[in-house]
């Protein structure tokens, strides 16, 4: 049981090097091994739990199944199967672990993704909006010169300039 639950522990250890890996691949390779693990874990347990209730009643003086010089081993035993009860706890509090910070680094990426993709769509706004507004059939300042064209163009670009600049600032691009 110990070794197993080691094994199982190695595993562990080894998905959380894996977790703040860059490539998709190695983050679906988190997730299948960690519910892989979540089962293995879970059988392990299915075996352990009983195993501690069947050594606990072997060992009650009233049954008289186990006296005298085997007592020991028994509670040897019984000693075993509870450290292997515990560390399987703990493995599963660990796999639950794994797995939730395995959805936090997911959602931080999206939110990276998230800024640029928001920071792109407010400088194509501008230029948008101003041409946007410049195409109704209303007069606008500086309607029917060159100026005004030039006027708008440079507006354009110095406020998709600026917004670029900000972004970059507060690093969303």
């Amino acid at each position: 049981m110990s070794s197993a639950a080691q094994q199982l522990e190695e595993r562990i250890e080894e998905l959380d090097d894996l977790l703040f890996a860059e490539s998709s691949r190695q983050i679906q390779t988190v997730q299948r091994r960690s519910y892989a693990l979540r089962k293995s874990l879970v059988r392990l347990r299915r075996v352990v739990l009983p195993m501690r209730e069947v050594v606990n009643a072997l060992m009650r003086p009233d049954l008289k199944v186990v006296d005298g010089p085997l007592l020991p081993y028994y509670r040897d035993v019984y000693d075993h199967v509870l450290r292997a009860s515990e560390w399987t706890e703990s493995l599963r509090d660990l796999v639950e672990s794994v797995l939730e910070a395995n959805l936090s680094v997911q959602a931080n990426a999206m939110n990276l993704v998230m800024k640029k993709v928001t920071s792109w769509a407010a400088i194509i706004a501008v230029p948008t909006a101003i041409t946007g507004f410049y195409g109704q059939n209303l007069p606008y300042p500086g309607f029917g010169h060159q100026s005004g064209f030039i006027v708008s163009s440079t507006v354009i670009a110095v406020a998709s300039l600026m917004l670029y600049f900000a972004f970059r600032h507060w690093d969303w691009l």
